[in-house]
């Protein structure tokens, strides 16, 4: 049975409010905002059946779980731990971000850019080491710990900013040079599935959920961001809902999938975007008609290269009747993805040439053309999967490590267009088809 581990960031802290460094200085508490937000996770939460809550036991992580604790009618027992320790950042700890940029340049960019690579001298004046590198050390030895406690349950971890990117980026393996990718807003939701041990897969179903806070999107870290991308799943079809591949089969929605891009239209009713991509399949075709119904000076751009992946002689068949066509090819497919050759198909790494090709080309196009992009594009489980591996510095490998749902939105930011890093504000956000775990169908491609 999995393994579901829900990370939460602590609210608002005094700190975060000034623009302050906090590492693991202790002396920055929650804002009225970060307890009344810490209240609101609460009440989502208090909905699902919970096990366990671990924290981190510095006081703004602490006293977010202690809120988060007492929504319960019936609290799950709360564990703090220093294994949820934030980054330890002794130099700069308690400094406002502009003071440490004047006063530390080199390093500050280094942090920014290379944060792997950052290294700091411990108080002593004498111990040097690498805060990210052991941070990642510190998730990884957290996880084994965790994991063989609660086989089958849901866990509940309330820590850092720091942290907590870790510990995602560890369970899917992303490698420590793309800390800065990824997003952690105060009080923010992330779901992980583990199907079993360290070392077994783990699947990312949703990363930085805000939507419980009355914020659809994670905002842009900085107010001049460039272009934001809008990366979504089309809608259900019956075939996802019967659970047949259908890979370059043009099969349309069905009613409920026609829902789920309503739902994702008024999701998005209010953001101003000025940009459509989409795959030509009907399918994301039709989805994207859908979203874009509320902003109808938006043309559609439609993309030959975001077709799903070919699955040839397995398209239209259910699994039972691919393992008796293809005897022990479709457990590969399953476990070693990439290994994979579709009989009179694709495999994984021309989709992901083609695919990432596409979505680069189109991201300097706007890039130079447009002086801010806010663009939807809509395409299907493989091709996004694929785009986001690449983004999280993952490969074809890593494939299932990332969950698409029907439906499902994720946001990626370029502050200042494709040659600067971009950031996965979240992945694959499900909550305006219904609640904080994804419930679309568990369909093939």
């Amino acid at each position: 049975m999995a393994t579901r581990v829900i990370i939460v960031r602590h609210g608002q802290s005094s700190y975060n409010a000034q623009k302050r460094i906090q590492g693991r200085s202790d002396g920055s508490v929650l804002t009225e905002k970060g307890k009344a937000d810490a209240q609101r996770v609460g009440q989502v939460l208090s909905q699902l059946p919970i096990d366990a809550i671990y924290c981190s036991p510095l006081q703004r992580a602490k006293s977010t779980a202690d809120i988060i604790q007492a929504s319960f009618d019936n609290p799950p027992p709360l564990f703090p731990t220093e294994d949820l320790l934030e980054i330890d950042l002794p130099l700069w700890e308690n400094w406002v971000k502009e003071d440490v940029l004047a006063q530390y340049p080199e390093e500050y960019h280094c942090w920014h850019e290379r944060p792997q690579a950052l290294k700091m001298l411990r108080p002593d004046g004498q111990t040097e080491f690498f805060p990210v590198l052991s941070l990642y050390e510190q998730a990884q030895a957290f996880w084994q710990t965790l994991l063989p406690q609660y086989e089958g349950k849901t866990v509940v971890i309330v820590a850092h900013n720091g942290i907590n990117r870790c510990l995602i980026m560890s369970a899917i393996a992303a490698p420590p040079s793309h800390y800065h990718r990824i997003q952690q807003s105060n009080c923010n939701i992330n779901v992980l599935n583990f199907t079993g041990q360290w070392g077994d897969p783990v699947q990312l179903e949703s990363l930085n959920q805000t939507s419980h806070l009355d914020i659809p999107l994670p905002p842009p870290r900085s107010s001049q961001n460039r272009l934001r991308f809008l990366l979504i799943r089309h809608g259900e079809t019956q075939w996802n809902r019967e659970s047949r591949f259908q890979g370059i089969r043009d099969i349309p929605l069905n009613d409920n999938g026609r829902g789920q891009a309503q739902k994702a239209a008024d999701f998005l009713k209010e953001i101003s975007i000025n940009t459509g991509i989409s795959s030509p399949m009907l399918r994301p075709k039709e989805t994207a008609e859908i979203i874009l119904q509320y902003h109808p000076d938006v043309s559609l751009d439609l993309q030959e290269p975001l077709t799903e992946i070919c699955h040839g002689l397995w398209e239209g068949k259910l699994e039972s009747e691919i393992e008796a066509d293809f005897p022990g090819l479709l457990e590969q497919w399953k476990n070693a993805p990439e290994t994979v050759q579709m009989p009179e198909g694709e495999n994984l790494q021309q989709v992901w040439d083609r695919a990432i090709a596409c979505w680069e080309e189109r991201v300097n196009y706007y890039s130079q053309h447009q002086e801010q992009t806010i663009g939807i594009v809509v395409a299907h489980d493989a091709i996004n999967k694929v785009i986001l591996c690449y983004l999280l510095g993952l490969t074809p490998a890593n494939f299932w490590n990332i969950k698409q749902g029907n439906g499902g939105v994720s946001v990626i930011d370029y502050p200042q267009g494709l040659d600067s890093t971009p950031i996965l504000q979240a992945i694959n956000l499900t909550t305006h088809l219904g609640g904080v775990l994804d419930k679309t169908a568990a369909g093939a491609l």
